[in-house]
């Protein structure tokens, strides 16, 4: 390892903090997902990218893009949101194996459903416990560690 590509004991704190706080913030709001009754969290990720898209849906490979899942799982949880009646796959009309999906009333009021407990997770487990102005730094900060897209 070159000196630049060891990290400084201040990196290696902040990363294993950042892992470890990512972690239990999911498994928190997962967990109150659960308690609810309600779907996983990634199913709540593809509704609300389908929900912003409006009716034209999106592609499957715009969700991998997004959502960031790898295209095998991105293709299990549709078949499931499909068979649970939360999105239909329409076909394209210039590209015959080609497929839209689109989020429907269902998954909607899925959605809808799931953001009174998510959102609520995240009122409680980060806008509680921090002051305006520290959620204002933390979100800079992340967003400094943040890769930007392909193609950008």
């Amino acid at each position: 390892m070159t000196e630049k590509a060891t990290p400084s004991p201040a990196a290696i704190k902040a990363w294993a903090r950042l892992m470890r706080v990512s972690r239990q913030l999911m498994e928190s709001a997962e967990e109150a997902l659960k308690a609810a009754g309600l779907p996983p969290l990634a199913w709540y990720d593809v509704l609300h990218e389908l929900a912003e898209a409006g009716e034209g849906g999106l592609r499957p490979f715009q969700l991998i893009e997004r959502t960031l899942f790898a295209q095998y799982n991105i293709s299990r949880l549709l078949a499931r949101l499909e068979a649970d009646g939360l999105v239909e796959k329409l076909p394209v009309a210039d590209d015959g194996r080609g497929q839209t999906i689109r989020i429907t009333a269902s998954g909607r009021e899925t959605r809808r459903q799931m953001w009174a407990v998510y959102g609520r997770s995240i009122a409680e487990l980060v806008g509680a416990k921090l002051s305006a102005d520290e959620l204002t730094m933390v979100s800079a900060l992340l967003g400094r560690l943040r890769q930007p897209p392909a193609g950008d």
